[in-house]
């Protein structure tokens, strides 16, 4: 896989995250929103997640994001501590990243992301 990182500027101005990667792959998926690029096809655990607004994906990496502040949260599975996650285009949420499980049936999802399925694209409908 071979990434591209260019400077990231909004409105003449450098943002908070001042590089966006672009992934240099067949298979991408973008914010719906902006058509960033956050993740590839193989980083894609499991299609069978509940996010906010329906279905969600659960991804092991997730590019061009801001993370947000540390919450506990009572999610299906039990309390998790996680972070929402924005894409850095256009600062919608699209998901979050599971930062801590207390269930130990769950501790697979540390350090993964959930990403709404509303909020991405495939990048040339593959």
């Amino acid at each position: 896989m071979f990434r591209q990182t260019f400077l990231f500027k909004k409105n003449n101005m450098v943002s908070n995250k001042e590089y966006q990667t672009f992934l240099d792959s067949e298979r991408i998926y973008t914010c719906s929103k902006c058509h960033t690029h956050l993740a590839e096809h193989k980083e894609l655990i499991s299609k069978a997640f509940q996010g906010r607004l329906g279905r969600a994906y659960l991804f092991n990496a997730v590019e061009n994001v801001c993370l947000g502040q540390k919450e506990d949260r009572t999610l299906i599975t039990g309390v998790h501590t996680v972070k929402d996650i924005s894409c850095i285009g256009c600062n919608t949420v699209i998901g979050w990243k599971y930062v801590h499980a207390f269930q130990e049936d769950q501790k697979y999802k540390e350090n993964k992301y959930i990403v709404e399925k509303a909020m991405i694209l495939k990048e040339n409908n593959w």
